[in-house]
Parts: structure tokens; sequence; C-alpha cells
């Protein structure tokens, strides 16, 4: 991984500096490029939200063999993680790599793992277009996200998503304040509930609203007929000044688990971060800028090996918290005071 990440800091210059923490303070503001919107507060809490929240360690017990997998809308996963839908390379991440080589990598090294890669959306056209051939490429093993476009570019690539095979799709309603699609003239907007509904049921298909950060509006999600929600501040990089998505993810959990699929990302760079967001009611993770760097740095093996070492770390964290099951992990692994 070391030369991984020396690699994807070569070609990754100046948009990422692969830096030793990922924490957006470096790259505060770098929108276009991998950093956290204005101040960067959004994408810094998202890191130091997760990294308050501290394990109980616990040693006796007979858990030796964890069991990572899970079954997330109907997909049997080897560990509960997901790739993020992340697209954009020649801007956001120095252009090294074409679109194509690194959705391809990101797709096919999920699918080399049994986990599943999601692709992302934007402007220019190629974007969404590598993402779905991606997923084609891979016998529909993928997540294809569409933007809350208005109607006419909307239904045309839901259309063009169904045709890759996949049987779910995403929208990242959370993108709908991009600075970089309303420069380049395609704004994205937000949906009302009625519209929202109207759109999940033409797809035909599993339904996954990515953007949620309350509880009132994964309520909503569920209204809507949404399969599964994720809560998610878009890595920071729409709205400064909003809350981690570990701390609200509790409160929504509560709110709606065993309604709907609760699927969480933001600030996610380890094992043991995947244990703590289930701990705090995630079913599933997304994880972002770490397969980025992974698959600019390495392309397919690249990733395939950065899912390996968060496989090793979580079956880690699970050891040492005495937590059996990816399935059934307890809150009581998470320290507290008030006990």
């Amino acid at each position: 991984m070391k030369e991984i990440r020396d690699n994807a800091r070569k070609m990754m210059a100046p948009f990422c500096k692969v830096c030793p923490i990922c924490n957006g303070r470096a790259c505060a503001g770098q929108v276009p490029g991998m950093g956290g919107l204005g101040s960067g507060s959004s994408f810094i809490n998202n890191v130091q939200a997760l990294a308050r929240i501290q394990f109980n360690m616990r040693l006796i017990h007979d858990v030796t063999e964890p069991d990572t997998s899970v079954t997330v809308l109907g997909k049997r996963l080897a560990l509960p993680v997901l790739a993020a839908p992340i697209g954009g390379v020649s801007f956001n991440m120095g252009g090294g790599l074409a679109e194509e080589e690194f959705i391809e990598a990101v797709i096919h090294g999920c699918k080399a793992k049994a986990i599943i890669g999601c692709s992302g959306d934007g402007v220019p056209d190629f974007i969404h277009q590598a993402g779905f051939a991606a997923i084609k490429s891979a016998a529909g093993h993928g997540i294809p996200f569409i933007k809350p476009w208005e109607d006419e570019e909307l239904y045309r690539k839901i259309d063009a998503a169904q045709a890759t095979g996949t049987d779910t799709i995403g929208m990242d309603i959370d993108a709908a304040g991009l600075i970089t699609l309303r420069k380049m003239g395609r704004p994205v907007s937000p949906k009302p509930l009625a519209k929202l509904t109207e759109i999940i049921r033409r797809t035909g298909m599993k339904f996954i609203l990515k953007g949620i950060m309350t509880p009132d509006e994964a309520e909503l999600a569920v209204a809507a007929g949404a399969d599964a929600i994720v809560v998610s501040n878009h890595g920071g990089r729409v709205l400064d000044h909003a809350p981690g998505s570990a701390d609200v993810l509790i409160d929504i959990a509560d709110r709606v688990r065993g309604r709907i699929t609760i699927l969480a990302d933001g600030g996610i760079r380890t094992g043991g971060d995947v244990l703590k967001m289930l701990a705090l009611g995630a079913d599933a993770v997304m994880v972002g800028r770490p397969f980025s760097v992974a698959a600019v740095g390495g392309l397919q093996q690249g990733v395939e090996l950065a899912i390996d070492t968060l496989m090793a770390e979580l079956k880690q964290a699970m050891v040492l918290t005495g937590t059996r099951a990816a399935t059934d992990v307890d809150r009581k692994i998470l320290f507290s005071r008030n006990g």
C-alpha cells in the first residue's frame, strides 16, 4: 500500500497530497479537487466524528474468526463495504488516469473481492458513460449513481443505467449543491417528496437515496419508497459547516432502522471505522477517497489490496471487541463514560 500511495501522490498532485492521515486539512477549500468546500469543516467533521468514538476492548470470549459478511439489498458482500460513487478524474484527481481506467479498476476490483463498487455521474458525459460501461463489463456487478438532474437528463440516464444489467440504482441527492456542475451550466436541484416518489416508482429498480443527514429526511426517504439511504454530507463537498456523518447516524438509525437499509459514508479510513459505523446503526458503509487513491496509484490491484487491508483491520477490531458477526454489532462495544 505504501508503494501505491507513493505513486498516487505523484499522479494526483496538486489535486491531492495523499496525506498520511486523510483528514481534509491540507486540501480545505479545494473543490474541484479532493478537498472539502469552503473552510473544509464538513470534511474535517466527518473524520473527527469517527475519531472521537472509542472502543471497549474485550478479550474474555471465544471469538477468533469473526464473520464479516453481510447481505445488503439482496447482495451478499464479503465485508460490509461498498466503494462510494466518485468521478471526475481529470479535474478532481490530477488526470493521471483516464476516467475509464479509474472506474474499471474500482468496479472490477470490488467484484473480485466480493463487494460492490458504485459509479459516479457528472459533467462531461464521459464520467457516467465510463461508469455504465464498467458495470456492464462486470455483468451488472455495480451500482450506478445519478445526480438529481432535471427530468429529461435524469430519465435518459436512468434508462441507460438500467441497460448496464444492474438491479440497483442510486441518486446522490446530496450533489444538489455542487458548484462545479453549476459552473458548467448543468445545474442539479433538490427534489420534493412527490417528485422523488415519482422518480423511484418510475425506475422499477432497487433505489438508494444518498445524502440523508437528519431523522426527518430519513422518514421522508422511507415514505418515498427508497430501499436504502446513505447517511452522507457528500464528503464535505457541498455544504460548509455540516456535522460529521457519524454524529448524526445514531439518531437516524434509531428512527428508521428495520424499515430501510442504512448505509453511511464520510471519513471512513480503516476497518475500525467500519465497525464504529456498524455499531452506530449502519448496515454497511461506503468508502470514497481511500479507494480513489488506491485506484489511481495501483489500478485494480490497488483497489483489491485496499479491500484486503480493510478486511484485516475489521477482523482485528471485531476480535478485540468480542464481535462475532458484522450483522450483529452491539452498540456496547463503544466506550461511554455513562456506561
